[in-house]
């Protein structure tokens, strides 16, 4: 599936997230990442998140779709990370 994860998260936990996020989908911008991921592995991501976060204050919001074929992506401005890959 492919999705799309926005994060609000306490200056104290803010780090820790953002390096979990890296580990399972593409960085897009400040709190915010996308990508294809499995069912499995988006529900042991939303576990981690869950023990890095103070629900109280905290939120992890996540869209999915089918495939990314399904959304269209518009950017204008600068984009802050390319997925293209250089070799």
């Amino acid at each position: 599936m492919y999705v799309i994860l926005v994060y609000d998260m306490g200056e104290k936990r803010v780090g820790k997230m953002l390096k979990l996020c890296r580990r399972y989908l593409n960085w897009i911008q400040n709190s915010v990442f996308e990508g294809e991921i499995s069912e499995l592995k988006l529900k042991e991501l939303i576990l981690a998140a869950k023990e890095i976060m103070d629900e109280q204050h905290d939120s992890l919001i996540i869209f999915n779709s089918r495939n990314a074929n399904w959304l269209d992506k518009q950017i204008i401005g600068v984009e802050r990370n390319s997925l293209d890959n250089f070799l």
